[in-house]
């Protein structure tokens, strides 16, 4: 149990000596989120639209031992998150795990982390938006596809502009919605077996269908591999309650309990969900063109089911869209307040809103609606968007485990006081990272990631590009107000001399 008060302790007297604020006065972020919104939020970001639409193809990749992807890319991501609590806790000074990197590895670190998780998501946003178009195609596929996809901006843009507790009620209901309609699944999938439910195909359920088609692994070790290309993506946005920390109340209490209760969302939501799928719909007949969680109930003969669990996917990839808004206006918001970003973004609103950032980055997801259009079929244009929305996330994973090193390395008195250690310290943070290295590895196994992420280091050059210019112009002023500090000096001595 944590110790609110020895907590705070030591992250006031950290705050002192590490330069990092939490903004004050009327820009200070309001701390409007509960206690329900930050576990809703965490549950809601480890349910993503790469569960709802990406398992799909991870199934018809690796067969059965999709579960087994899921299972090692949660446990590796647990440690991650472990470590980012330990490092927010540290110091409730840090608004978010940007203030971590650039205060453990430097300015240029929070900078690079900052931009990059601002991508991350802006590309994350554009894959919703396409996956909800083709959502929207399920009910009324004659609707012009520029309709959904600017509504959904639009919409979005309204709610997030009025308060931050409106983004938590929004993600709080997304989430039930998500939770009860897996719960569900799971209920009326084991029911189906249960009952030796046939289907029209011929197709029985039953629980042999994990292994009775070719084994566990039936597409062998590279199946297997590959099932981790877009299984990764479904993962992203778990990192999304150290972005709300800093809005969060009672932080040392909520935090560590949102966190801990990660491995059991995983073994539920994805393990549980994926199992029931393959139960009842055998895995070489799941199309990796559709969410599977609609094909189940669509080859078990109910059409209607198939049309609410169509409805949820879709609130699912509104979530995920609603939580790249918000996060980006705040990375936005902490990149502006310290010169790193243009100033005008770091202003809040009336409502305590960054909205300046909001609108900012709600118009970068406007190329989204020009991408429907571009051919192909949704699952191939979401598969090179998440490729490289997941390439970036696992940099900002990545920095995140860099920053744990760095604060175990020179901070030790915090570690040892630390009431929310990481499991497994300094070993754990390099297994982490080589499985990231891997996972870089596997990504350019296939055609259709490679080219993605062989796209990644455009994005890493422009922003050596931007820090060199930022630095350049900050001498640079430097060097001005020097000259013109002399030059008043002399002045002020010359006329000193004249009067005398």
């Amino acid at each position: 149990m944590l110790d609110p008060h020895s907590s705070a302790t030591v992250a006031t007297e950290n705050h002192s000596t590490s330069g990092v604020s939490s903004g004050a006065g009327a820009e200070a972020l309001e701390r409007g989120l509960g206690n329900r919104h930050l576990q809703l939020i965490a549950i809601g970001g480890a349910i993503g639209t790469g569960l709802f639409m990406g398992s799909g193809k991870t199934i018809s990749l690796a067969g059965p031992s999709v579960m087994l992807v899921y299972l090692v890319i949660g446990f590796m991501l647990f440690f991650v998150m472990r470590a980012l609590g330990e490092l927010l806790l540290s110091n409730l000074g840090y608004k978010s795990f940007r203030d971590v990197t650039a205060d453990l590895l430097g300015p240029a670190a929070g900078f690079v982390t900052g931009w990059t998780y601002w991508f991350c998501w802006i590309v994350t946003g554009i894959a919703d938006v396409v996956v909800i178009v083709g959502y929207v195609q399920y009910w009324w596929p004659s609707v012009p596809l520029w309709i959904p996809s600017l509504a959904t901006i639009v919409l979005l843009l309204s709610l997030n502009l009025v308060a931050v507790r409106l983004f938590g009620e929004m993600e709080f209901w997304f989430a039930i919605i998500k939770i009860t309609a897996i719960v569900l699944l799971v209920l009326v999938g084991l029911g189906l077996v249960g009952s030796h439910f046939v289907a029209p195909n011929g197709a029985e359920a039953a629980v042999s269908n994990l292994w009775n088609d070719g084994g566990f692994f039936p597409n062998g070790l590279g199946g297997f591999l590959a099932g981790f290309q877009i299984a990764i993506f479904a993962f992203v946005g778990i990192e999304l309650v150290g972005t709300a920390a800093a809005e969060t109340k009672d932080p040392t209490t909520t935090l560590p309990r949102a966190i801990n209760s990660i491995p059991v969302r995983i073994l539920l939501f994805y393990v549980g969900a994926l199992a029931v799928i393959m139960m009842v719909t055998p895995w070489r007949e799941v199309s990796p063109e559709v969410s599977p969680f609609v094909q189940m109930f669509g080859l078990a003969g109910l059409p209607a089911a198939a049309g609410i669990v169509n409805f949820v996917v879709l609130t699912s990839a509104a979530s995920s869209a609603n939580s790249g808004i918000y996060s980006t206006s705040r990375m936005i918001f902490g990149l502006a307040q310290d010169g790193a970003a243009p100033r005008r973004w770091g202003v809040l609103s009336s409502h305590k809103v960054p909205a300046r950032a909001l609108i900012f980055s709600v118009s970068c997801l406007v190329p989204a609606i020009g991408l429907v259009y571009m051919g192909g079929s949704v699952i191939n244009a979401f598969t090179t968007i998440t490729t490289v929305a997941s390439v970036m996330f696992i940099v900002v994973w990545s920095l995140i485990m860099f920053s744990y090193l760095a604060y175990r390395r020179e901070r030790p008195a915090l570690h040892r006081d630390s009431a929310f250690k990481m499991p497994g310290g300094v070993v754990m943070s390099w297994v982490v990272l080589a499985f990231f290295a891997a996972m870089l590895v596997v990504l350019m196994l296939e055609p259709d990631t490679r080219q993605a992420v062989l796209f990644t280091p455009v994005w890493f050059a422009l922003l050596g590009i931007a820090w060199w210019a930022r630095r350049r112009r900050a001498v640079v002023s430097a060097g001005s107000a020097g000259s013109a500090g002399s030059a008043g000096s002399a002045g002020s001595a010359g006329s000193a001399g004249s009067a005398d």
